[in-house]
């Protein structure tokens, strides 16, 4: 679902998973990289400093060898109920563009969690519907890894 405000962006899943594991698959490296780059792509985690103030930064590789870098700073860790980070794409440089923030809640229904991610302040309805696009493949991913 896309919220109807062209710089928020709001999804959400039931996973028939508990909300400590799908916590961990945002928290942990050898997780994270299970799903979090696009179809064709494969991530590596090259910071994961899961504190208020830590920052994180995923590079994801083409199978050409062209890379997409995006990163951010953790503003809220309460596992497994919510986190909250900023989140950038960095330039070949490594200069991070403009920051959007991301809520990811986490909520114990009957027989599984209910995900909901909140991803605001966006530059343009069109960035918008890229994360649409891209968060909700990464969400299908989620469902594929819970359900092995």
């Amino acid at each position: 679902m896309i919220a109807d405000d062209a710089n928020t962006l709001r999804l959400e899943r039931f996973i028939p998973s508990p909300p400590n594991l799908l916590f961990a698959l945002f928290v942990e490296p050898g997780e994270l990289i299970k799903w979090w780059a696009p179809d064709g792509y494969a991530a590596a985690v090259d910071v994961l400093a899961v504190s208020p103030g830590g920052r994180w930064r995923v590079v994801m590789s083409r199978p050409d060898g062209a890379k997409l870098v995006n990163s951010g700073e953790y503003h809220l860790i309460d596992p497994p109920r919510r986190l909250a980070f900023s989140f950038s794409w960095e330039d070949a440089s490594g200069s991070r563009g403009h920051d959007t923030e991301v809520i990811v809640s986490f909520e114990q229904v009957a027989g599984g969690t209910r995900l909901v991610l909140i991803q605001q302040r966006f530059e343009s309805r069109q960035a918008r519907d890229n994360h649409h696009r891209g968060w909700s493949a990464c969400f299908d991913r989620i469902g594929m890894i819970v359900d092995k």
